[in-house]
């Protein structure tokens, strides 16, 4: 998504919601490697400054439901939006197979790779894709909610290592989410829908949220907490999880 307005003045109003909303959390440490490679790798992103384990946020939210009933020996992590490169870094060892620091072809294309994210944390899902582009790695799929970029990102554009990617937003208030997304090219990458809610029509009450997400990004705000969103959202990460014919005959 991009900024409802001057980006400067966006990105002031951001920095003074942090005030307002938990302080920063120590990233996660790089989970250990299991004794086999993961059948599934999840990484989400939350957005603005929340915590990675913060309950009330979707990313979170999602993580939690994906880890009791995800396929055995998957990899279920949330990352803050400004450690994009420690879940690179974790992916990275996911999916070195022998350990042996080089990816080889063969553990390249057995990555088995979703990720999701909101508001910066829905941007840093597509830089993430990037750089898993440059280094010839796939994803499955990628969902963005509510996106939103830090000015020097580009969240419109999905790379063509991606297999199928949705987008998720609501078009109202300060910050919005971006309203369509694209892909780099076409034969490779499904966009599946630009998904708009509304949330003047049809509001939902969220609890935990700051001060200035409710007062000042409300509309932002409940697609946080939104359960038909991240319902949706969810349904998408299990039909990779559980692939249909026809994803299995594009993916031999």
């Amino acid at each position: 998504m991009r900024f409802a307005g001057p980006q400067p003045v966006v990105a002031v109003l951001l920095l003074l919601g942090a005030a307002t909303t938990q302080a920063f959390a120590a990233e996660p440490g790089v989970t250990a490697v299991p004794p086999q490679s993961p059948s599934y790798i999840l990484v989400g992103f939350v957005g603005g400054f929340v915590r990675h384990n913060n309950p009330h946020h979707g990313p979170v939210f999602l993580a939690e439901r994906m880890r009791k009933s995800a396929p055995k020996n998957a990899y279920v992590q949330v990352f803050e939006n400004r450690h994009r490169k420690a879940a690179y870094r974790s992916i990275v060892r996911l999916i070195d197979k022998d350990h042996n620091g080089n990816l080889s072809p063969e553990e390249k294309s057995s990555a088995r790779i979703i990720l999701f994210g909101q508001s910066w944390g829905a941007s840093a899902v597509v830089l993430l894709a990037r750089e898993l582009d440059r280094s010839d790695i796939p994803v499955l799929l990628t969902v963005q909610v509510d996106s939103v970029a830090k000015p020097w990102q580009h969240d419109g554009v999905i790379p063509d290592n991606v297999l199928e990617a949705a987008n998720f937003y609501q078009p109202h208030g300060i910050l919005h989410g971006r309203s369509e997304i694209h892909a780099a090219d076409d034969s490779k990458t499904q966009i599946l829908g630009n998904y708009r809610f509304d949330y003047h029509q049809n509001p939902v009450q969220c609890d935990g949220m700051s001060w200035f997400d409710r007062r000042i990004t409300p509309d932002h705000m409940q697609s946080e907490c939104d359960p038909r969103l991240w319902n949706q959202v969810e349904r998408l990460v299990r039909q990779q999880l559980e692939p249909q014919p026809d994803t299995l005959a594009r993916n031999p």
